[in-house]
């Protein structure tokens, strides 16, 4: 008889992000082979679990068309080199796909269903950019149902400056100088790098090579050299590529467990799932949708804002990030709040994002024992959020820090 119970993050690896377009590093490498890479690293490093006990493999994709349209879970699973018996599917929820693929999975694994899975998620902005391939129903525009300047994720971003003029395009600049700045720390320290996956690359004039880092890093960015930028989506607008993810290419991959599985094969997981939520709101605003999804999330779990002693918040636009840390009275540079940067240095594969904020935040976790709870969220194209709630399991109750 199936029982309830608790999920667990095993662990996480990743690709490193590639630049989006003819310039990026994995313009010549196919979306499928990108998670699939990162399929086999993470299978590799879990040697004791047996590939034929994974349940299940959910992987996401924004443009489910083309080297990323064909039942992602299954042909990842295939092509990993998973046994025949291994199920898979793919996930569509925009910029939460991985987020879904996890949630999905570990909902399964909490009601008895599943002992093992992997969900994760990848896009190929290069080959596929969003919205490229996509057949809008009039009705959104004839009924104004969505007003068109929603589809366009900076349009949004400059709307939640709008709504909210306090939060002033020079706090948006400081805060995404901040990330790139965090983002070089991060990898001088060497916290980012082993729980990236190399992948060989082949350039233009067909030379090979390996993608070792994130390509889209600028550790040079001044808030001054920010202020100067163009705002591509309004004139005179407050949003700019340096407060904006760039786009990129890349893949994620989690491995989730039951307690069963846990004791059984003698895991170490990362995190243990609390509770997980998503929500709605105008698409033309999308950019606040975490803060619903976080009330939810903390309301499901018991616990108020100020039990998180660590944020990993999708970095899609500064501004959106600052609306949320705005909402729950928390400061911009709050150092509970992407220790390690986030998006706007590393990139944002959109379906990929969701396992590369999970990741950081098990990282973290085995460094700070003193922080029970964490939280990763994330914007949501078309006016949603995603949030989910994780418990650390080095917590030691010794000093918690706010």
């Amino acid at each position: 008889m199936a029982e309830m119970t608790d999920v667990f993050f095993v662990d996480g690896m990743r690709t490193p992000f590639g630049r989006a377009g003819e310039k990026g590093m994995y313009w010549n490498t196919r979306a499928d082979d990108l998670v699939v890479k990162a399929i086999i690293g993470l299978m590799e490093r879990n040697g004791d679990v047996p590939k034929d006990r994974i349940d299940d493999v959910a992987i996401a994709a924004t443009s489910q068309t083309g080297d990323q349209g064909l039942t992602l879970g299954r042909t990842a699973a295939i092509l990993a080199g998973l046994p025949m018996t291994v199920p898979g599917l793919a996930i569509e929820r925009m910029c939460a796909g991985a987020m879904t693929s996890v949630t999905t999975m570990g909902a399964s694994i909490g009601v008895g269903m599943y002992d093992l899975a992997l969900a994760g998620g990848v896009e190929h902005m290069g080959r596929h950019p969003i919205g490229g391939n996509v057949d809008p129903n009039p009705r959104f525009v004839a009924e104004k149902l969505v007003d068109p300047g929603a589809l366009n994720m900076g349009v949004t971003a400059e709307r939640i400056h709008d709504r909210f003029p306090h939060l002033t395009k020079e706090r948006a600049d400081r805060f995404g100088a901040a990330s790139q700045h965090k983002v070089q720390a991060a990898y001088e320290a060497g916290k980012i790098q082993p729980d990236l996956v190399s992948v060989a690359v082949k350039d233009a004039e067909g030379a090979w090579g390996l993608a070792t880092e994130d390509e889209g890093r600028r550790p040079e960015t001044t808030v001054e050299g920010l202020a100067t930028l163009k705002t591509p989506f309004r004139p005179h607008g407050r949003v700019t590529a340096g407060t904006s993810s760039p786009l990129t290419d890349g893949a994620t991959i989690s491995l989730l467990a039951g307690a069963g599985a846990v004791k059984e094969f003698g895991l170490a997981p990362k995190m243990r799932m609390v509770s997980f939520a998503f929500a709605g709101v105008e698409p033309e605003i999308m950019g606040i949708g975490p803060i619903p999804s976080t009330e939810k999330a903390l309301k499901k779990a018991g616990l108020t804002i100020d039990d998180i002693g660590l944020f990993e918040l999708n970095e899609a636009f500064a501004i959106q990030v600052i609306s949320l840390l705005d909402h729950f009275g928390i400061a911009d540079d709050d150092p509970r709040v992407n220790p390690w940067g986030g998006a706007i240095a590393l990139g944002h594969p959109l379906a990929a994002s969701g396992v590369r904020l999970m990741i950081q935040l098990a990282a973290q976790f085995a460094e700070r024992p003193d922080v029970r709870y964490g939280l990763t969220a994330m914007c949501v194209g078309l006016g949603q959020g995603g949030s989910v709630i994780w418990e650390n399991p080095f917590f030691d109750g010794k000093k918690k820090r706010k």
